[in-house]
């Protein structure tokens, strides 16, 4: 997409407003199954928590794209986007034994990460085919917020815990029919993902009626020019030739498995928002948008950096800008930020927006939702409605006290 082409978006969806483009999904998606060409069964499960639009699912589910779900809802909305059942992992965290057992009836596949689930849904359903999510104590990503295979992560049973996976698998008789990881988001070193690879190996050799292995993902995408990211090739030539020697051994080929988001979605997203105001204090420029955290919540959250740069002038001179919002609340989507001179009026564009951005908005200060376009085709198609306040009061109450009052009398 060309400048020319989101600020045509920003003035026909108005802003804020997310943008995605198909093109750059397709892309990454073509991009990963040719690093893994020589593996004979690859599956790549599109994780949805990172942007659940369901027209990106869609788009997912044309190109044959399986889903990784956290959630009942999740797997609803693939489901509702057409992607059949089998092509569907349920990976939660933390829920109820009767949310894994309504998903169970759905026909997808179930990946359970603690003992106590295990064994209760092992004992009731032993039939069901269950993945077993270990954690295999390795921090392949450098920031905690965002990295779930530390020993201290509640995500997965440790392996240090597998003898006692083992004996509940024995007891219930259930069917074990793979093995999951996920060391966390922005890997750096492929070795250190190779070596918790090696633990997921080691331990799916005690299980002998396996499928397929899923071994998460969290590959890092560059943020900014020169940025360092994972690199997908020498990953795929690396982890392929392991993968094969397992298969080998183990007797069977079986199913290796992924289950990225922002490496697929992060890059194709842009979120576009107007400049409110200039305002000029003793020491710094402030660019105060028509947006906030609760639009954009990852630079407050995880001290995420987003390059913004001014579309409606892209050849201005640099200066220093600290770009905030219009939240009752600090705000800040950057501080000191090298930026195209910037008036009022101007629409700057947010890179890398699109995972876990609009997916994390909320409705605070009861601010509305921006709408979400995909860029297809060379065209744009609004694929979620801006709200508007009808939405806000959707699902309240309005409590009438002059009749709660006499009732009470």
């Amino acid at each position: 997409m060309t400048h020319q082409d989101l600020l045509q978006v920003a003035d026909e969806f108005g802003h804020p407003v997310y943008v995605y483009d198909a093109e750059k999904i397709i892309s990454q998606y073509n991009r990963l199954q040719s690093a893994f060409k020589e593996v004979k069964d690859l599956r790549i499960n599109y994780a949805v928590k990172a942007l659940s639009n369901i027209s990106v699912l869609r788009l997912f589910n044309k190109l044959g794209s399986g889903l990784d779900t956290v959630s009942l809802q999740e797997v609803k909305l693939g489901l509702e986007a057409g992607v059949d059942s089998s092509k569907i992992i349920y990976t939660p965290n933390g829920v109820s034994l009767e949310e894994i057992e309504e998903v169970a009836v759905l026909g997808v596949q179930i990946n359970i990460d603690n003992l106590s689930i295990l064994e209760q849904f092992g004992t009731k359903h032993p039939e069901v085919p269950v993945c077993i999510r270990i954690n295999p104590h390795v921090m392949a990503g450098g920031n905690t917020n965002i990295s779930v295979g530390h020993i201290d992560s509640k995500f997965g049973i440790s392996i240090h815990q597998i003898p006692h996976t083992l004996r509940i698998v024995k007891n219930t008789g259930m069917n074990i029919n793979g093995i999951h990881m996920h060391t966390g988001s922005d890997i750096l070193d492929i070795d250190v993902f190779l070596y918790a690879s090696e633990i997921l190996f080691d331990t799916a050799k005690h299980f002998k009626d396996l499928e397929f292995l899923d071994f998460g993902s969290g590959f890092k995408v560059p943020y900014k020019e020169g940025d360092i990211e994972t690199n997908i090739e020498e990953l795929g030539e690396k982890l392929t030739k392991r993968f094969k020697d397992f298969c080998k051994a183990y007797g069977r080929d079986l199913t290796l498995a992924f289950e990225p988001g922002k490496f697929l979605v992060s890059e194709a997203g842009k979120f576009l928002v107007k400049v409110n105001v200039i305002k000029q204090t003793t020491s710094t420029v402030f660019a105060q948008v028509d947006s906030g955290f609760n639009h954009l919540i990852r630079p407050m959250f995880y001290g995420s950096r987003h390059e913004i740069h001014n579309i409606s002038n892209p050849k201005g001179r640099e200066r220093f800008y600290s770009v905030v919002g219009y939240i009752c609340e600090t705000d800040t989507f950057a501080s000191n930020r090298k930026i195209e001179e910037i008036k009022e009026g101007d629409i700057l564009a947010f890179s890398n927006a699109g995972a876990y951005s609009f997916s994390m908005a909320s409705n605070y200060n009861s601010r509305f939702r921006p709408p979400e376009v995909l860029w297809y085709e060379g065209k744009a198609h609004l694929i979620r409605k801006r709200e508007t306040f009808e939405d806000i009061l959707r699902g309240q109450v309005a409590l009438d006290f002059s009749t709660v009052t006499a009732e009470n009398e």
